[in-house]
């Protein structure tokens, strides 16, 4: 039985990781400003490559390496791969003005960030979902809620940070943060229970063992799914302040702002859906949202200038659409696919890297070759719609759902996080 203080350092590092996340994204104006970094959209979105890659590959052998070394382990490389990004941004700002080291410096810092997302998010999910085995949907929204609080979180910093004339503040501050997670997990146990059914897995012959680590041909919808989804929520969380900034020609301060209105609704809808999953079952929430996300995109695509309300809502409208989505793919995944449970919440948040490094990296040359970011926009619209299609394939592969639609606990009522 996990102990208090083990699922109060679980979701204070969701937070702390979210913080971590969308550190680069937030300071995008900082990262393009001609007198700072002077990034071209195209060397913008190369910036993010090498966090796909290493998130990926992190996300895939994490499920391995827990089983070598242990879940605890791994999540504390997540943390510490997470510390040498943050320091290698700071160490950025100190020849900033000189491409031929900053650039080769901020690749290392979102490689370092992509592995330390892969390596810790999917543990955090593995060991939240241990310990709430009986709400396991309610405890991956909470989880991902936190996670997504940070994310809402990073542009408000950078937004302070920037008034006070010290960016750089922001690393700074979650590499402090990083460092406290630290030592208080060194601790802690943070130990994964082994269920009757594991143990009776572990003690099967070694013949059988290699027919269980196939993959199962249902995962493959799950991992569409993801790819879809991490390309809309990246349209929105790399794309958005360059979109209201020099396109629109609203301020930097208006472009936080509607970053923080992003996530911040992110935050909000995994709160909320997770509060009343009882009266409006997680399968509608799972139908519903992508068709919220396209008509956000369209509404984005439409936004006219000098509009910072406007703009801000449909940003917010963008992340109500976004909220739910990736932890109750996790979440179904490892209900419906539970003989590779395991790596289910690691294969999803690879196949989310792959949609995010498709939009972080594909939209800055299809910028520089002309196309502007509101048509990008509208297209992704259309994305969101083959999501929602597809999320009827997904849940119809769920045993778990009732003919109701309403999420069946293993036994009595679904205990609250």
């Amino acid at each position: 039985m996990a102990t208090q203080g083990e699922k109060r350092t679980v979701n204070a590092a969701a937070l702390v990781q979210g913080i971590a996340l969308v550190t680069f994204p937030a300071a995008s104006p900082i990262l393009t400003a001609s007198d700072a970094y002077d990034l071209s959209s195209t060397q913008y979105g190369i910036l993010f490559v090498p966090q796909v890659i290493t998130a990926v590959s992190a996300s895939l052998l994490g499920t391995s390496l827990a089983g070598h070394f242990g879940s605890k382990r791994v999540y504390l490389l997540g943390l510490a791969a997470n510390l040498v990004s943050m320091l290698l941004l700071i160490a950025s700002r100190l020849v900033m003005t000189d491409q031929t080291i900053a650039f080769p410096l901020l690749l290392l810092a979102t490689a370092c960030l992509g592995a330390g997302f892969g390596l810790t998010v999917p543990s955090l999910n593995t060991l939240t979902a241990a310990f709430y085995p009986e709400a396991i949907d309610r405890s991956a929204l909470v989880l991902n809620a936190l996670l997504g609080l940070g994310t809402a979180l990073a542009p408000v910093f950078v937004a302070i940070f920037v008034g006070l004339g010290f960016w750089v503040g922001l690393p700074l501050l979650v590499a402090l943060l990083l460092v406290v997670l630290l030592v208080e997990s060194l601790r802690l146990p943070l130990q994964v229970a082994t269920s009757p059914q594991s143990a009776q897995a572990q003690a099967r012959p070694k013949s059988r063992a290699s027919r269980r680590t196939h993959i199962p041909a249902p995962f493959w919808v799950f991992a569409g799914f993801a790819v879809l989804y991490g390309f809309c929520e990246t349209m929105n969380g790399n794309w958005s302040q360059l979109d209201l900034t020099e396109h629109l020609g609203l301020s930097a301060t208006v472009a936080s702002l509607a970053l923080t209105a992003f996530w911040a609704v992110v935050t909000a809808g995994r709160i909320v859906f997770a509060a009343i999953q009882r009266w409006f079952p997680s399968r509608l929430t799972y139908h519903v949202l992508p068709f919220v996300l396209a008509a956000a995109f369209l509404l984005i695509a439409a936004l006219p200038k000098n509009a910072p309300a406007l703009g801000v809502l449909a940003f917010a409208l963008a992340g109500l659409g976004c909220s739910a989505l990736l932890p109750l793919t996790i979440s179904f995944g490892q209900e419906t696919l539970s003989a590779v449970s395991g790596m289910m919440a690691g294969g999803v948040i690879a196949f989310y890297q792959i949609g995010y490094g498709v939009a972080a990296f594909g939209v800055g040359p299809l910028r520089d070759a002309g196309v502007a970011l509101p048509a990008i926009f509208a297209a992704s619209a259309g994305v969101a719609v083959v999501l929602g299609a597809l999320s009827f394939a997904v849940t119809r592969r769920n045993p778990a759902l009732g003919t109701s639609g309403r999420q069946q606990p293993p036994t009595g009522e679904v205990a609250a996080c």
